[in-house]
């Protein structure tokens, strides 16, 4: 896997941050749930999600291990619900803002499922998907904000990135992450986005906000 080096050639800043999908500011466990894109894929769409193992424990090695297929099973109870299961993210955002890169934006990460969004499906083969620490529905940390906001403009110096949505949003009535604690709004102005970045339920509720 390759690693960012202090030794890196002067180039622009852009290109420094990236080395075959890795991102220099994050750090580095690669897991094995991956695969490649499919030929010619347009790398358009960041899906934020939401994850937390046990259920709203934070701090732990659960999550890095789940994606890696290290989990105990028999660590937790709730561990025999997820048995066996194999998936990953790209990233992941520690409540204290910590960040994770898992698999190379390059290649096809496991964390869509089923899913379709802006009138394609297979949403893994052209996406890059961000877990936060958390539970749905629940408020995210400032120090979560602050990595999540860095790291989205990264990508989208980088990738054609032309949609943000949360994994409710191309998987509707069977995903509800990261639900309403998280605030696209906030996410937006930090970003500098137009209101056409981000999924239509989402323009709604920051319109009315604006009222």
């Amino acid at each position: 896997m390759p690693r960012p080096t202090e030794e890196m050639p002067d180039r622009p800043l852009v290109d420094a941050l990236w080395r075959q999908g890795w991102y220099r500011f994050a750090a580095h466990r690669a897991s094995s749930n991956f695969g490649p894109r499919p030929p010619q894929a347009q790398i358009d769409l960041i899906v934020l999600h939401c994850i937390s193992l046990p259920p709203g424990q934070y701090g732990g090695p659960e999550v890095l291990q789940f994606f890696d297929n290290q989990l105990d099973w028999q660590a937790h109870p709730y561990f025999s619900h997820i048995k066996g299961m194999q998936v990953s993210a790209h990233f992941f955002i520690r409540r204290d803002g910590a960040l994770w890169q898992l698999v190379s934006c390059d290649d096809r990460a496991w964390h869509a499922g089923a899913s379709c969004y802006r009138g394609r499906s297979n949403c893994n083969d052209d996406s890059i998907g961000i877990e936060l620490e958390g539970l749905d529905g629940e408020r995210f940390e400032d120090a979560q904000y602050e990595a999540l906001s860095s790291l989205c403009a990264a990508l989208m110096q980088h990738y054609p990135v032309a949609h943000l949505a949360g994994h409710e949003h191309i998987a509707p009535g069977r995903k509800a992450d990261p639900g309403a604690g998280l605030d696209w709004l906030r996410l937006q102005k930090s970003l500098g986005l137009e209101a056409r970045y981000l999924p239509l339920a989402v323009r709604a509720r920051t319109r009315t906000q604006d009222l």
